[in-house]
């Protein structure tokens, strides 16, 4: 196992541990145990277990730490989540240039179908003197070139809505970025 594997499997433990240690402390068993902690604190020196200056010394130097390191896992945790949101943003560009070049190919075939569709017209007017069975045939035809307008226009339809919802996310990536972005 190389160096960079080790490495990797270290941070990896490391970002376990961060988020075991952020979802605790924002729980209720956290709650309770800090509750419980301080007013054992509290109670110590009326008790006259401890005194009063040393209670506050010890409390305020672990308070001190906890802060320290519950600002530092706070960080970890946004820089994961803007990494996340990143990835997300790039997923999402390429989702909509798929979609652009979906759409664009739907519009050629649109406009295919639409030639297709005159060709037929003129060759059914052309051909008025021809027997029932042909005028069925291009009847069929027509029939058959409605149906794929109609199925393009409903591929157009779902184009139309994911593009929008493409949108709505951004925007909501957007709104995300912005409220982990930590103040200066």
């Amino acid at each position: 196992m190389g160096r960079k594997e080790e490495r990797e499997k270290k941070i990896q433990l490391l970002e376990k541990v961060t988020d075991g240690v952020m979802w605790w402390i924002g729980s209720i068993p956290s709650l309770i145990v800090h509750s419980i902690v301080f007013a054992t604190a509290f109670l110590l020196p009326v008790f006259g277990i401890v005194s009063v200056d040393k209670m506050l010394l010890v409390l305020t130097t672990v308070l001190s730490l906890e802060a320290i390191y519950l600002a530092i896992f706070i960080q970890m945790s946004v820089n994961r989540s803007q990494e996340h949101i990143e990835d997300i943003r790039e997923d999402i560009e390429e989702i909509q240039d798929d979609i652009e070049e979906i759409s664009e190919d739907i519009e050629e075939i649109s406009e295919d179908i639409d030639d297709i569709q005159e060709d037929i017209e003129d060759i059914a007017e052309d051909e008025d003197d021809e027997d029932h069975n042909e005028r069925a045939k291009n009847v069929m035809l027509k029939s058959n070139v409605s149906s794929n307008k109609n199925d393009i226009k409903a591929l157009r339809e779902m184009i139309s809505n994911l593009q929008q919802q493409l949108e709505d996310l951004k925007g909501e990536d957007e709104a995300t970025a912005d409220e982990n972005t930590p103040e200066n």
